[in-house]
């Protein structure tokens, strides 16, 4: 309980420095949100088009609906690897822009355009002179986010934190994704429903030298025989989150008219997600002989295939602090049934 006393303090703090901040990590991280954008949309549309593709097989009795369902699989994990590699590019990109805020490279006036009023709204830029002083573009009830969460990952075993077990700090989780907002009531900006796509990932770093051994249906942790400078466990998945969220952002009124904003105040959402795993790995890492060596074990360690939990978040504007954890167990047969749980810190940017 100290050791997450201290945690949270300091996720505070930091989540208290990034709201002040906002405007300047906004403008340069909506970038890097693009490029991840482009990835995610070119590599779905690809996999649809196979998925498709196998489908008609399956239509045509060319194969059975078992061949149907592995080779599926087989194609989204291709499909999240190749976003893997090219969201961890910009995932660097993205690390990179926080040092540079937290060195205090960056300016508070880099992302204010110069000489000119400008309006956001909706992700569209509009100036005076344009539309006119007053003038303000009508709002869609639904809009749309990019995602980008962060933060410490750990396990649960009725309900008690297994800290001795895996790092506590060495612990962490990343999530990417798109969402939609969809205001609920037509005139009130209270409720709305925010659901999407996630890739997310869920790393834990089993301690006192100890690695995952699979035994039969039982995944253990068992001590390795080598001295291991690091022992990292990740789990791939596919999620589609929902969430109800409540925004205390007030409404704008301008030549008569009410227009309503989001993410512009305080804001939490409750909700849970569901999805599938797509890729389970095991990465070793040791000296020996005054060498340097890693391994990276691929399997599915009798992982559960499915995912699905609760989550919520809370925060001002596009910061928040986020919670989820898994309902159902990471292993699937394993006699102590251990849940995964994470806390962070998450941004939507419109």
């Amino acid at each position: 309980m100290k050791n997450l006393t201290l945690y949270l303090v300091a996720l505070i703090f930091l989540f208290v420095t990034k709201v002040l901040g906002q405007e300047t990590f906004e403008s340069k991280a909506k970038k890097i949100a693009n490029k991840i954008e482009k990835v995610t949309k070119e590599e779905k549309a690809a996999l649809k088009e196979e998925v498709e593709a196998v489908n008609v097989q399956l239509s045509e009795g060319k194969i059975t609906q078992e061949q149907a369902d592995k080779r599926k699989k087989e194609l989204a994990e291709a499909r999240a690897t190749i976003i893997e590699e090219k969201v961890t590019l910009a995932q660097n990109e993205l690390n990179d822009l926080v040092q540079q805020k937290v060195d205090g490279k960056i300016k508070e006036g880099d992302s204010i355009m110069k000489h000119a009023l400008v309006i956001r709204w909706n992700d569209e830029i509009w100036k005076e002179g344009k539309k006119g002083k007053d003038s303000i573009r009508g709002e869609k009830r639904t809009t749309s986010q990019f995602v980008f969460a962060m933060g410490l990952n750990n396990m649960m075993v009725d309900g008690k934190l297994q800290d001795s077990n895996y790092s506590f700090i060495g612990s962490h989780f990343y999530e990417w994704g798109f969402t939609y907002n969809s205001r609920l009531m037509k005139n009130d900006n209270l409720l709305h429903a925010k659901y999407g796509l996630s890739l997310m990932y869920n790393n834990i770093r089993p301690t006192d030298n100890r690695s995952f051994v699979v035994n039969g249906d039982q995944t253990v942790l068992e001590t390795n025989p080598v001295n291991l400078n690091e022992s990292r466990f990740r789990n791939v998945y596919i999620v589609l989150p929902l969430h109800l969220e409540f925004d205390f952002s007030r409404p704008q009124v301008s030549n008569g008219k009410t227009y309503f904003r989001t993410h512009r105040s305080f804001r939490f959402g409750i909700g849970g997600y569901a999805g599938i795993n797509v890729k389970s790995k095991q990465i070793l890492k040791f000296d020996q002989d005054d060498l340097d060596y890693k391994t990276t074990i691929k399997g599915d360690y009798n992982v559960n295939n499915f995912i699905y939990g609760l989550s919520s978040y809370i925060g001002y504007r596009a910061f928040s602090l986020y919670a989820k954890y898994d309902l159902n167990p990471l292993f699937q047969d394993n006699l102590v049934k251990e849940n995964n749980i994470s806390l962070g810190i998450r941004v939507d940017l419109n």
